[in-house]
């Protein structure tokens, strides 16, 4: 709680605005009072009670997307202050100097739907194309599933922490709107799937997904996306692992010939 007498200070928010797709982009600033431990979102919340720029102009409502407000829907990822976040985790006390503006744009990889908001269905196609899930249709009565070791599961773990949030996609030189790369995310999550003790009945057909156009060879090991994960995801050793997985897979299909 901020004293009665303690000294108030106005940051300055700098957002890149776009009415939608093709339409001229343009940089508005908006002046919001600080408060100790203020995250970007309590900023755009501020600007959308107050839509007057630094220049005194009535404006429209900044548009973004939010959900959780925690961390855990991912859909509040925006570029902040030139690096890929989440606008929920991000602490204006985080970001340096008060006195520099903070600088607001929507992620460049995705399809633009208007401001701050992009359109992040390629992540969720993608993970439709890997089948990343566990078949259990039919299964209902069966009893329990089989049990998995401890090992097992302290590897699985880190992997089930993805929010879909975009992160590293955003930040992979390879994942482009003109190319099919599918990115670390989806290959994580193959792997994820893989290690299941049923979703590994769908392994065979995730890795010939990873091994045609857009798949795992399309990967240059940047290791841009562990820098940028909020959940600190081991994408490298991920997308290392399904390597080897598309490999031996690979061989035996030759030696099959399938």
């Amino acid at each position: 709680m901020i004293a009665a007498n303690a000294p108030t200070k106005d940051i300055t928010i700098r957002i890149c605005r776009q009415d939608a797709p093709g339409k001229p982009l343009r940089w508005e600033e908006f002046s919001v009072p600080y408060r100790p431990n203020m995250n970007i979102i309590s900023c755009l919340q501020y600007i959308a009670a107050h839509p007057l720029t630094t220049e005194g102009r009535q404006t429209t409502t900044p548009v973004w997307e939010a959900g959780c407000l925690e961390e855990v829907c991912g859909a509040c990822t925006m570029v902040i202050n030139g690096r890929v976040r989440q606008a929920c985790s991000t602490l204006v006390d985080g970001l340096g100097e008060l006195d520099a503006p903070i600088t607001l744009q929507p992620m460049s990889k995705f399809p633009l739907v208007r401001d701050l908001m992009v359109d992040r269905s390629r992540i969720f196609n993608d993970l439709k194309k890997v089948k990343a899930w566990v078949p259990i249709d039919g299964t209902y009565d069966l009893g329990p599933g089989p049990v998995m070791s401890q090992a097992t599961q302290e590897q699985r773990y880190p992997l089930s922490r993805c929010i879909t949030c975009g992160c590293c996609l955003e930040a992979c030189p390879q994942y482009r709107g003109d190319n099919d790369f599918v990115g670390a995310a989806i290959v994580s999550q193959a792997r994820l799937f893989n290690s299941h003790p049923i979703g590994a009945a769908l392994k065979e057909e995730r890795l010939d997904t990873l091994m045609g156009p857009g798949g795992i060879s399309d990967c240059g090991k940047a290791g841009n996306c562990v820098e940028v994960c909020p959940k600190l995801i081991p994408n490298l050793e991920s997308i290392a692992d399904v390597q080897r997985q598309v490999t031996v897979h690979a061989v035996k299909k030759f030696f099959s010939g399938k």
